[in-house]
């Protein structure tokens, strides 16, 4: 009967049985009329009982697992409001993550090591999720160090959407030559003989770096399945249940949407997706939006794979970009022609949509369209639209999107991007970039979310300790305490906020019963620990659907089984994915324990230095001559 050995409660044999019981918890349900609670039950993937372990005991039978929190904090499963998980899954096992890794030194022995191991024809590629504020050398690769590092192999590293690193055999495989021409908003960086140096600047538009990523090989077949399931493990590692799928650029509809949509029918998803449709080519913008709104309408799906509306982009001459180490993008005068008649196809079949907007310049021209067409009655006409991003968005534009029945999805690109805000618009714009306060003091619903993989990471536990601190992966402290959020809050946007986003409300985000049964039991209690504890958060074991998919430490190995990581010679075969990079803090006797290991492999190391001839054998010599008499 039991999952893990608890006492006191005995199966009844009983019709309606729940399927999975969590007890003994510190349970945040997220539903103000029941905060907190002890236990729960869930029976067909839907939470039935929410209450104390007596509440519970009634509804477990022969059948029903019974997991025991021991204590642990638990919420509701998180839901990134802004992630590319579709275009994330579809490359994952083919990354070498530097998410997390605290030095420079280390990501480039892990590149050495990667190289050694791919074979020819393949690529090593660091695709996002770092920056190199959170190095301990502050600093990115040089192109020598790749070199160095992967003399035969082709290397390409992404730094946020900013530059690209590339050594000499990816610039060979690329196929950039000293004749290349710089492609429109980017730079490929020459040396003195004109010969490309191996350095890629986004000038402002990022389109160059992800034109060359594209040339790299990619998966075929099961293993695009393979890489998505191991993807969505990895951020249910995290306790992510739902995310919203932003789409980008290089996804195209239907083709790359395929493996997730073979995952939902074979019932192997383990995560949530409400997905966006993002039109692809310049100049084809309006028919790609009419041809999908001939083959599929928002909300067709179920709850676990949903068409949410259209965008982040509606067409492309209307999105602005998000390097800050460039000055704000002069966008064309005239975009709001095309974008006017994208806009009033969507509302007029009932679609709605989602917008990149960094700038409130952007901002501004978009809600003039959307006000034209609201005095025609065209707009909003109930459909769901929203903002994302606005790191500059201004006090009057946020009364217009209030106004407008608008809502708001902020993410954490300033956690690995900060600095750079910093220099080019000085601390006091930083301090609201994004105004988060304002939005919600307005009543606004506003999403939280990563926008993952290539500019932040998919740990939403940074995320949240950027909510809380304002502060970024560097430490540099950007938001005053008048533009942050409680902890409360910041988790509210985390999980009920992503699902008003989608019209999931009444139904996810919150653990009660007739919800989804999605939630997750947490390494550390996210309430209590320290803020800079916050982005070291894990989940230990993650629920979706009434289903564990995730297990680790005292639940490992109560999760679904995965079919092992292919190619063989993947970076996360080897390395995984995001590195934790600090641990719980340990008591003053296993700090102790692990000073006297410490101590004992470096005497071992001297020894076996002594007998290769590497150091003197002074026999005499105490081993720490401070100590000498």
């Amino acid at each position: 009967m039991s999952t893990m050995p608890v006492g006191g409660l005995v199966p009844h044999a009983i019709d309606d049985a729940a399927d999975l019981v969590v007890r003994n918890a510190k349970i945040h349900t997220g539903d103000s009329g029941r905060p907190h609670a002890q236990a729960l039950a869930i029976r067909d993937g839907v939470i039935t009982v929410v209450g104390d372990d007596k509440d519970v005991a009634p509804h477990v039978g022969p059948g029903t697992k019974v997991v025991d929190a021991l204590g642990r904090r638990v919420i509701p499963g998180l839901n990134d409001a802004h992630l590319h998980v579709i275009r994330g899954g579809l490359n994952y096992v083919l990354e070498l993550r530097w998410d997390g890794v605290r030095s420079l030194r280390q990501g480039l022995a892990m590149l050495r090591e990667q190289a050694a191991r791919t074979p020819k024809g393949q690529w090593v590629r660091v695709v996002g999720g770092w920056s190199a504020e959170q190095f301990a050398e502050r600093r990115l690769p040089t192109v020598a160090e790749l070199n160095a590092a992967a003399p035969d192999t082709p290397v390409f590293v992404l730094h946020l959407y900013q530059s690209a690193v590339l050594n000499r055999a990816a610039l060979k495989a690329a196929g950039f030559t000293r004749d290349t021409p710089d492609p429109k908003g980017g730079q490929i960086v020459r040396g003195r003989d004109g010969e490309p140096t191996g350095m890629l600047l986004a000038a402002p538009s990022a389109l160059i770096l992800y034109s060359t990523l594209a040339k790299a090989p990619v998966l075929e077949g099961e293993d695009k399945k393979t890489s998505t399931r191991h993807f969505l493990r990895e951020l249910n590692r995290f306790g992510l249940t739902s995310a919203i799928d932003a789409a980008g650029g290089f996804q195209n509809f239907p083709d790359n949407y395929a493996t997730v949509i073979e995952l939902a029918e074979a019932g192997q998803l383990s995560m949530r997706i409400a997905y966006h449709l993002f039109p692809q080519t310049p100049g084809q913008e309006i028919d790609d939006l009419a041809r999908w709104i001939e083959m599929a309408r928002p909300e067709d799906g179920d709850e676990w794979l949903r068409l949410n509306g259209a965008g982040e982009n509606l067409t492309w001459a209307a999105a602005d970009f998000e390097n800050f180490t460039e000055p704000r993008p002069e966008l064309t005068p005239d975009y709001e022609v095309e974008f006017e008649k994208a806009v009033r196809l969507l509302m007029e079949n009932g679609w709605g949509f989602r917008l990149h907007a960094t700038y409130d310049e952007t901002i501004r021209r978009d809600l003039a369209v959307f006000e034209k067409l609201a005095a025609e009655g065209l707009f909003p006409a109930g459909n769901r639209w929203l903002f994302d991003h606005a790191e500059t968005v201004s006090a009057d534009s946020l009364d217009h999107i209030a106004a407008l029945g608008g809502a708001m999805s902020v993410q954490n690109r300033l956690s690995f991007q900060g600095e750079a805000f910093v220099r080019r618009y000085g601390p006091g714009a930083a301090a609201d970039a994004p105004p988060i306060r304002a939005m919600l003091d307005r009543g606004l619903t506003v999403g939280a979310g990563t926008d993952a993989t290539r500019v932040s990471s998919y740990n939403p536990w940074v995320a949240l300790h950027w909510l809380v601190s304002g502060r970024t992966v560097g430490d540099l402290a950007l938001r005053p305490p008048a533009n942050r959020v409680d902890r409360q809050t910041a988790l509210a946007m985390f999980t009920r906020a992503g699902a008003a986003l989608t019209g999931e409300d009444e139904v996810k985000g919150v653990l009660r019963p007739g919800c989804y049964a999605d939630l997750a039991v947490l390494s550390e209690d996210y309430f209590a620990v320290p803020e800079p504890e916050i982005a070291h958060i894990e989940s230990l074991l993650t629920v979706t659907g009434g289903r564990i998919v995730y297990a680790a430490a005292e639940y490992e190995g109560l999760d679904e089984e995965l079919p092992p990581v292919s190619p063989a010679w993947s970076p996360v075969a080897y390395f995984g994915g995001y590195h934790a990079s600090r641990r719980a803090a340990v008591s003053g006797a296993h700090q102790a324990e692990l000073l006297g290991q410490a101590i004992a492999e470096s005497e071992q190391h001297r020894q076996w230095r002594i007998a290769r001839g590497l150091t003197p054998d002074a026999a005499s010599t105490p081993f720490d001559p401070c100590f000498v008499l």
